[in-house]
Formats: structure tokens, sequence, C-alpha cells
């Protein structure tokens, strides 16, 4: 049996904060277990939040500094957990970083936070950095959850992350495909906070509100929702496409376009499995809201909806990350061109190693 004590590190686009958690994997005869200890979410302050909201428009000096301000930042984070749950005899810090700019088509992506100064600032290996060698190799560099899914969570049929965008990923024709469907927790939390709430807790305020039609059919009609896969979003397209589209219809009542962009999500994800029929995992912070899940629910009839633990709903992500480490550390395939349409399966990351001589 061999064994692996590492650290998982998120940080995705909804600006929840930091997701740390501390994995345990076992690998026998091939197979592998997990068990996520101790986990905890450290919320980023209002000016962090105010600006990795404003940065996808800076210019590279500033993103530069931003990278080496962000990087002391989350070295620190990590550090303090770290140091709480006292894991100073881990394998390594395996990290994600946080998404800034995300332009596959222009061989462009940017996650912050992964300069080489991380390892020696935590004082552990550092094993980060997944995204932008499967661009270089012409993928989209995203979505890469999927080699978890499968290696994980293969008793499910599909698996869907309820995040700042939702993904999904299942098996089809012998191969994992995977791609990003929609906008999530981006959009509702932009209009939840012009009513005065951080999110809509439960799709509460979502749930108080009335269907517009025609708002409905215009998201459903953008370009992207008609591209065949392997796709994926940024803040981008948000900030292009679906902010400027749902102001044009110049809507007084914040509910309205809540309730409306809710039955959007669900509805793009029910195109994706409105044939199918099997268990459907559902993880992410989407995953709390009660009325988007009852939406997904009266949609797919055929399609068995599951929620686990708090853990792996809220975790799922920095466990897969700390799953693309390890397999980075045993040089293994931990990206599938099958999702990212790369020219090839490869072992992705940057590895800055410590000596703890």
């Amino acid at each position: 049996m061999e064994k692996y004590n590492v650290v998982g590190v998120m940080s995705g686009t909804s600006l929840d904060g930091v997701d740390l958690a501390h994995v345990s994997f076992e690998i026998e005869n091939g197979k592998w277990n997990f068990q996520i200890l101790e986990a905890e979410t450290v919320p980023y302050s209002k000016d962090w939040v105010q600006r990795l909201k404003e940065a996808v428009h800076w210019k590279s000096h500033d993103l530069e500094i931003l990278n080496e301000e962000y990087t002391q930042l989350l070295a620190s984070i990590i550090k303090q957990f770290l140091n709480k749950y006292e894991l100073f005899k881990i394998d390594a810090v395996c990290s994600h970083g946080h998404t800034i700019l995300h332009q596959p088509h222009n061989g462009l992506t940017l996650q912050i936070g992964n300069l080489p100064q991380i390892a020696p600032l935590i004082g552990q290996t550092v094993i980060c950095d997944f995204r932008v060698q499967d661009v270089a190799n012409g993928g989209q560099g995203a979505p890469l959850v999927p080699i978890g899914d499968q290696i994980l969570f293969s008793e499910y049929d599909f698996c869907l992350n309820l995040g700042g965008f939702s993904n999904i990923s299942f098996e089809d024709k012998g191969q994992r495909i995977a791609f990003d469907i929609s906008p999530v927790n981006t959009v509702l939390n932009h209009y939840a906070q012009k009513l005065g709430f951080a999110y809509d807790d439960s799709g509460a305020l979502a749930k108080s509100g009335v269907l517009h039609n025609e708002l409905f059919d215009a998201l459903n009609g953008l370009d992207f929702y008609s591209l065949d896969f392997p796709k994926s979003l940024g803040v981008e397209f948000v900030n292009s496409s679906i902010l400027p589209l749902i102001e044009k219809f110049e809507l007084s009542d914040s509910k309205i376009i809540l309730r409306t962009f809710v039955e959007h999500i669900a509805f793009q994800i029910c195109q994706i499995l409105k044939n199918k029929k099997g268990k459907l995992l559902v993880t992410g912070g989407g995953a709390y809201n009660t009325f988007l899940i009852e939406r997904i629910v009266a949609l797919l009839p055929n399609i068995e909806v599951v929620l686990l633990d708090r853990k792996t709903i809220e975790f799922k992500e920095a466990l897969i990350f700390a799953l693309l480490g390890v397999l980075k550390m045993r040089n293994e395939i931990n990206v599938l061109s099958s999702v990212t349409g790369a020219k090839e399966d490869h072992s992705s990351g940057k590895v800055y190693f410590l000596n703890k001589s």
C-alpha cells in the first residue's frame, strides 16, 4: 500500500475565499482511497475581493505586482493552516492559485499565487500552476477536476460542480469528457449583493422572484451554449456577454434576475442530461442553493441527484488539486486531452522542491 499526506488548496472564481484541505491518500492494488481530514475556507478581505474582481482589466505590470502580493498572502494563509493543525510532515502542498485571466483561444491563462517563492515562504514542497502547460499544449487548461472524478468518484455516472461556474464530467464512448456549462455564483452573487446580501442563501431571493421569459430566452441564445466541447469559461464571459445582456433589459428588481438566472442554470444543465439516466453527484457552493437543486431535480426526472457530506461538497476541488499534485509527484497523467482538447494526455504542474535536510 502506498500513502500520501498532502494539503490541497483552491481559490475559485466565486471569491468565497481560499479552500484548504488536509488529505490522506492510500493506493492499494491500483484503487485510490481518500480521507479529507482538517479542512476550512479562509475568506478574503473586502479589499482583496475587490482587487481580484478588477484584476481582469489590469495591465501586465500591475498583474506582476498583484501576483507577488497574492503569493505572499496565499503563503501566509497556507502557513497558518499548517501551523494550526500541526501539519509539519506532509509530502507537499498542492495549490491551484487564483485565476485572473482565462483566454485559452489566445493561448493565455493566468493563475496568480504560483511563484517559486511560495515554497520557502511556506516551508514545504509546493506543486502548483496546473493549467499553463495544457494551454501551451493546445488545450483549454480546464476543466482539470475530471481526472479526480474518474479516479475518486467513479461510482457516479455524472459529476456536477456548482461554483463560480458549473462544470460536468462523465464517461462517454470509453473516455472521460468534461466542460463548463454556464456561470453560476459569479452571476448570482453579483445580483444578491445588489440587494445587500453576500449571496442568495438557499436561493430564497431567487425563489421569491418572477421568471422573465424574454431574458431567459436571450440568455439561452448566447453563442457559447451551441458550441461543442471542449469548452471552458472565465469571468471574461460574464463581463462581456452575461452582465451586458442582463442590463439591456433594465430590470429594477434583482429578484427577477436571480429567478431567471437560476432557471437558466438549471435549463443548461438539463440540456446536457435530458436524455440520460443515472446518478448525478453535485458539489460546490451552489449545492447549498436549495432552490437551484429543486429546479434541477424537477427538470431531470430520470436522474438521481446525490449530495454527500459537507466536506465533500465544500472541498472537493481542493481534494482533487491535492490528487493532481500527487499524480504529478508520481509522474502520472493528471490532465486528460479528451477533456481539455490538448494534443495529448500529460502530467501538468510545476514542482518547487524544498530541501528539508
